[in-house]
């Protein structure tokens, strides 16, 4: 980008517009990472259709998928880099949209309380509770401001494969509405002039009232701490796949590791908002107490946190080979494996979930016998005939020795399959 189109990009305030892809600020860096998408996008296009392949390589098939693959990769790399790039300038600008939505949301409340103060008039409640929710944002803008590298106040959130928590964001929720709630009636607490007012108040404050909603705070960050041990102790044992994404995004709360939707966030997701929602409605009209959640919707609270639990426990598995088997091509004769032959593996799982871009599947790698093999990219339109999930086709290098071998199949989150025995022959 030359000097001359950095000027004609940059506004007045010194904002970058257009075509910008300087990599300084949020559109130049998303910029970059559309146009890197695009040209890998054409380039897999072009050699899918067996358009652009060195002379040198063109008369040999298997000279030609291994150039082709080696020339994904790189650009599979670059691509990368981009993308982190793209996240890293993202998650520095999170903290800022953070600040504004939770000021907007003070704002929007003390709208709300003029507009239906205009009847009944103002009152100490009324002043309580923007007194709280000062209170609670100039907190969370202190966070933000503390942790602005690595999203802000919602750096607590963002799990340790770079993907926004669930159970996380839910205990959250539920530990800033009670505190907000507990900051609320302290508030009215110490501006109280009577003995009965404070006596009420006090009285609030008891388990009698807030039973329902303490119970489920309790429980939802059990969830969150356990969850989190449940996933590190299945990812040290190799049986859960994981793959860190790129960077945080908000569909993170409600699509698994591959991006598809999850129906044990999802519910999670709506039944503590709908919980949330009844006991913020509770709180507005009795703010002299704890929110008295009924104990019918604290269960549904517990049951929706208990099938989120059950649905981590339940995903993921381990890789497995099914068989493997000479790959043939039409016309070709039949026979044992020799050196230099394709085999196909059979199997499942190996391709974990968030691992589809071309950089990750590149990562696979088949152990046979003594020998690492990398998986060859293979590209059609739309995507990659290998490797899938269930399928991979590699060769059989000529440092293998003839005889009995194990094949293994090493995946891009690490984790290896089991071990199967393979002939091969002279």
């Amino acid at each position: 980008m030359t000097v001359r189109d950095a000027g004609a990009d940059t506004g007045a305030g010194g904002a970058h517009e257009g075509g910008c892809t300087c990599g300084d600020c949020p559109h130049g860096a998303r910029e970059g990472h559309r146009r890197a998408v695009a040209a890998f996008l054409r380039r897999c296009d072009e050699l899918a259709a067996g358009r652009g392949l060195p002379p040198a390589v063109a008369h040999s098939a298997s000279a030609s998928r291994q150039w082709v693959s080696e020339e994904l990769t790189q650009r599979a790399e670059a691509v990368a880099e981009q993308s982190r790039a793209e996240g890293a300038v993202r998650l520095a600008g999170l903290w800022l949209r953070t600040v504004y939505a939770v000021w907007g949301a003070v704002t929007a409340l003390l709208l709300a309380e003029a507009l239906t103060a205009t009847g009944a008039g103002w009152t100490g409640a009324r002043t309580a509770a923007l007194l709280a929710a000062l209170a609670v944002a100039g907190a969370l803008t202190a966070a933000c401001l503390l942790h602005r590298a690595r999203g802000g106040a919602l750096a607590p959130l963002i799990g340790e494969d770079n993907r926004i928590s669930t159970s996380r964001t839910v205990a959250a929720c539920w530990v800033l509405f009670l505190g907000y709630a507990v900051l609320l009636l302290s508030l009215r607490l110490a501006a109280a002039s009577g003995h009965a007012e404070r006596d009420a108040l006090i009285d609030g404050l008891a388990l009698a009232h807030g039973a329902g909603a303490v119970t489920v705070l309790a429980v939802v960050c059990a969830v969150a701490v356990l969850v989190r041990r449940v996933v590190a102790t299945r990812v040290h044992a190799q049986r859960l796949q994981k793959v860190p994404a790129h960077r945080p995004r908000a569909a993170d709360l409600l699509t698994d590791d591959s991006g598809r939707g999850a129906f044990t966030d999802i519910q999670y997701i709506a039944v503590t908002a709908v919980a949330l929602l009844f006991a913020a409605v509770r709180l507005a009209r009795r703010p002299d107490r704890l929110p008295d959640l009924p104990w019918g919707l604290g269960m549904v609270v517990l049951i929706s946190a208990a099938t989120y639990l059950a649905g981590k426990y339940a995903e993921g598995g381990r890789p497995v080979i099914h068989s493997v088997v000479r790959a043939r091509e039409p016309g070709d004769l039949d026979g044992p494996v020799r050196t230099g032959d394709d085999i196909e593996i059979r199997g499942s799982g190996f391709v974990p979930p968030g691992a589809q871009s071309a950089d990750r599947l590149s990562r696979t790698v088949v152990r046979i016998g003594a020998v690492d093999v990398h998986v060859p990219l293979i590209p059609v339109t739309g995507g990659f005939r290998n490797p899938t999930d269930t399928t991979l086709t590699v060769p059989v290098p000529a440092d293998v020795e003839p005889g009995a071998v194990d094949v293994q199949v090493v995946t891009a989150a690490g984790v290896t399959t089991n071990r199967y025995p393979l002939q091969v022959t002279e």
